[in-house]
């Protein structure tokens, strides 16, 4: 039998007097009840009860094993509980991982106002470019933007989409030849991005009109950092390509231009990623809800202030 019921047997004959009341309590054989105290006696080479025909009396040794095994009982049924509960009520530590861009802004913003519903839980924002195996560096949610994830184990929702659009800082387009067609890029200095799925060889725009690929030439200034890519936009590098939630600020102030405003990159979508599909802690699930209403939401509201329209598949 298990030790952890042979000690809750045991501590319900202490309480009740009776192996025939337990093993009513229980409804089980008084040969079950006896068998679980004869088996933790044996193993641990003490008497705990003393049997006659007419009473049951518990020994020195059974008193104080007695008042550990009501300790030891306790902390099981609240570890118990509290396990059971995390896939109820948020708490604990959260351990999420984004890229960059998306993460110092809306990430951020999205995880300030669920610490502000779910304050028994404390967030831990780790962001880099390189996406971490999350069992390994104990994540619970990654925060991707990609146009297909690869295979693999975790568990993905889509939480909203993203583009990329081209801008320039008003000094540099107004020293340069206008750009009017995508033809005319050629033409101009190019900051080359280059990230996860962002390759800095080839821009794919597409528009209204039909899609375009420009192979950018060799550029004097490449980054793998939206922030880092901005401010040299706004420096007057030339143009480059910025995700709509890294330029729209700039872009409302005019600090950047956009360029060839109909065009935009092809559709990336942003994924919340955690490590299995059974027994997920609230605080995983109510914080992915929180990314789709904080960051998708506001995604879509940048798409169509930038007059992008999103594809529904992806």
């Amino acid at each position: 039998m298990d030790k952890l019921y042979n000690m809750s047997v045991f501590a319900k004959v202490v309480e009740m007097g009776s192996f025939t009341a337990v093993a009513n309590h229980l409804s089980t054989t008084v040969g079950n009840i006896s068998r679980a105290v004869t088996t933790l006696e044996e193993g641990l080479n003490a008497r705990l009860i003393q049997r006659s025909t007419r009473r049951l009396v518990v020994t020195d040794v059974g008193h104080r094993f007695y008042d550990r095994c009501v300790a030891i009982l306790g902390d099981v049924e609240r570890a118990e509980a509290e396990a059971g509960h995390a896939t109820i009520s948020p708490r604990g530590v959260l351990r999420v991982h984004a890229v960059p861009g998306l993460g110092r802004t809306l990430v951020t913003r999205a995880a300030m106002a669920y610490r502000q519903e779910y304050p028994d839980v404390s967030v831990d924002l780790l962001l880099s470019q390189r996406m971490p195996n999350l069992l390994e560096e104990q994540l619970d949610v990654g925060i991707v933007i990609a146009r297909a994830l690869p295979d693999s184990a975790y568990v993905s929702q889509k939480i909203g989409v993203s583009h990329c659009i081209l801008a320039a800082s008003p000094a540099y387009l107004k020293q340069h030849p206008p750009v009017q067609t995508p033809e005319d890029l050629a033409r101009h200095d190019c900051v080359l991005l280059s990230t996860v799925d962002y390759a800095p060889d080839e821009w794919h725009l597409e528009s209204a009109d039909g899609t375009f690929t420009h192979c950018p030439p060799g550029a004097h200034f490449g980054v793998n950092d939206m922030d880092a890519m901005a401010t040299a936009l706004r420096d007057g590098a030339g143009i480059g390509l910025l995700a709509g939630f890294s330029a729209i600020e700039d872009l409302r102030r005019g600090t950047l231009v956009r360029v060839l405003p109909g065009y935009y990159t092809n559709q990336r979508n942003v994924y919340a990623l955690y490590p299995s599909r059974q027994f997920v802690d609230a605080k995983i699930k109510l914080f992915v809800d929180a990314l789709k209403l904080h960051v998708g939401a506001q995604l879509a509201g940048y798409a169509a202030e930038l007059g992008i329209v999103a594809q529904e598949a992806g």
